[in-house]
């Protein structure tokens, strides 16, 4: 029987959400029924909200929740109802040319739920990132339910199934960043933190925060940041290799992706060092570095799709880290809300107030 839920919808361009009502379907062949206990507001959910990603109005915004599996449909062998879950917005089919050869992170044919979502009057919704889970319940692909311990807070937990996973993975599984290595990370909100806490965790002995506000600067300490640069009033790239001995660091990451940020990490990198770019840009952004700067320097220049994750690899190991008091998920959470405060939660990330609002159902 179909479920009549409450749920966040981006109904047009630009236009603030609203929380309406909306028809959630049992799970099919291969699907699951989640019942969302958390949902982390996202700058992806904002982008969708205002036309940045595509224009498939309206959207059923959110997809960084955790939640308990409420039932399942035809197939679905690995999660029973009642099971504790993290949703991914990318679960590896396991048959395209990426999985194939060995790099399910990569996967060009990622699962999704095949029945879709609705208003009730049966418009369909395009559900975020394959999510959309600012809502009571969702329905996704079996694969994009990725089990966890339960002793977890899902306000917590649930940041995991993007921002988290996106920063932390840039610098653990696209940096490799190793014991005794030197890091900047340039951006220091939700997604550049995680950079910082995995940098950290993974044994880097020198994690440079690069912000240009000093009370992000100050909150990336928290997380593992050895030394932090203001770089509104001072050359990053300067402080950078004068904290590294004159050379720069072997792995920079860009958690803000805009022109000027690449470029200050492609050149803060030590020679033959690596180059994160993990921050999302606008589509009209273009980038101007000589070409010989780019053969002299050496290195490799990586984008970071996700973390280059594999969310049923690295879920577990994210969360076992933070029920050990490894990594601080709690510090993330700037605040809870309810689903009525989306929009406001919109705001205050525009401001650059918090790390991230939660909502909590």
């Amino acid at each position: 029987m179909p479920h009549e839920v409450r749920a966040v919808v981006a109904a047009k361009r630009g236009a603030p959400v609203e929380v309406q009502t909306i028809i959630v379907p049992d799970p099919g062949p291969g699907e699951v029924l989640v019942a969302v206990q958390a949902c982390g507001v996202c700058h992806t959910d904002l982008h969708y909200r205002d036309g940045a990603i595509n224009d498939d109005f309206p959207f059923l915004l959110g997809h960084e929740a955790a939640g308990i599996v409420e039932a399942v449909g035809e197939g679905v062998a690995d999660l029973t109802p009642g099971d504790y879950v993290v949703l991914a917005w990318r679960a590896p089919c396991g048959d395209c040319r990426s999985c194939r050869r060995g790099r399910p992170w990569y996967c060009f044919d990622s699962r999704n739920a095949a029945q879709p979502m609705t208003l009730l009057d049966g418009t369909a919704l395009s559900p975020a990132l394959g999510i959309g889970a600012f809502a009571e319940k969702t329905l996704v692909a079996a694969g994009q339910a990725v089990k966890v311990s339960p002793a977890a807070r899902p306000e917590a937990a649930g940041l995991i199934g993007c921002g988290v996973m996106a920063g932390y993975g840039a610098a653990v599984n696209t940096g490799n960043v190793g014991r005794g290595d030197t890091v900047a990370v340039i951006g220091c909100g939700g997604v550049g933190n995680a950079a910082i806490a995995g940098a950290a965790l993974a044994g880097a002995r020198r994690v440079i925060a690069v912000d240009i506000d000093d009370a992000k600067l100050d909150g990336a300490t928290r997380f593992g940041a050895t030394h932090t640069v203001n770089s509104l009033g001072t050359d990053a790239i300067e402080a950078v290799r004068g904290l590294t001995g004159g050379f720069g660091v072997d792995v920079a990451i860009d958690a803000v992706g805009r022109p000027e940020t690449y470029r200050q990490a492609f050149y803060m990198r030590d020679h033959a060092g690596i180059l994160v770019q993990v921050g999302v840009p606008e589509p009209d952004m273009m980038l101007d570095i000589p070409l010989i700067d780019l053969f002299s320097r050496g290195g490799a220049l990586k984008s970071s799709w996700y973390g280059d994750c594999l969310p049923s690899r690295d879920f577990p190991i994210l969360i076992d880290q933070y029920l050990s008091r490894k990594l601080d998920l709690g510090a993330f959470v700037s605040e809870t809300i309810a689903l009525d405060d989306v929009e406001e939660a919109f705001a205050k990330m525009r401001r650059g107030e918090v790390l991230r609002s939660v909502a909590v159902l």
